[in-house]
């Protein structure tokens, strides 16, 4: 017999894609995103979708609302937000007061894929992205981008044409 304490606890998170049933106001081809269970479901068909775990944005970071995906990119470039900068420059203070942008590959921030996120047509600088800090994922530990692990937005970016409708609640 169960405890009343085990019984009620949470479940386990697990960011292992899956195959999963949604609510059917979602439609398929679009990624819907849920920060407080640290999942994102890309919709495949009617009531159905794949659903992996990523890490979000810090509190006050988060980015929340629809976006479009108007630009993806394999191995992208990366320079903090100005924001960023000022706000971490023990973490960002090599790229205050320059222009250096780090180049694609294992070592930058945005892992092996991006999704950029635009509203109205205008870059709104949050991106779905890889990592090279697998332990975040399932956390609320970035600067309001979602990330997956790589393995994961590769998966996902061969997936989800430019033009995606992505929401974030």
């Amino acid at each position: 017999m169960a405890s009343p304490a085990l019984a009620k606890a949470p479940p386990v998170f697990d960011p292992t894609p899956q195959f999963v049933r949604i609510k059917k106001q979602f439609l398929p081809g679009e990624i819907l995103i849920l920060p407080r269970s640290y999942y994102l479901y890309f919709v495949t068909e009617q009531r159905k979708a794949i659903r992996y775990g990523v890490g979000v944005g810090k509190a006050g970071l988060e980015f929340t609302g629809s976006a479009i995906i108007q630009r993806k990119r394999e191995w992208p470039s990366w320079r903090p937000t100005q924001d960023m900068i000022e706000r971490s420059p023990r973490s960002y203070g090599r790229f205050a007061g320059n222009s250096y942008v780090q180049p694609g590959g294992p070592d930058n921030p945005l892992g092996a894929r991006a999704l950029y996120l635009y509203q109205n047509g205008v870059d709104t600088y949050f991106r779905i992205h890889g990592t090279t800090q697998p332990e975040t994922i399932g956390s609320s530990a970035s600067n309001g981008c979602i990330r997956m692990l790589n393995e994961h937005v590769t998966d996902l970016y061969e997936r989800v044409p430019i033009g995606t409708k992505v929401t974030v609640l």
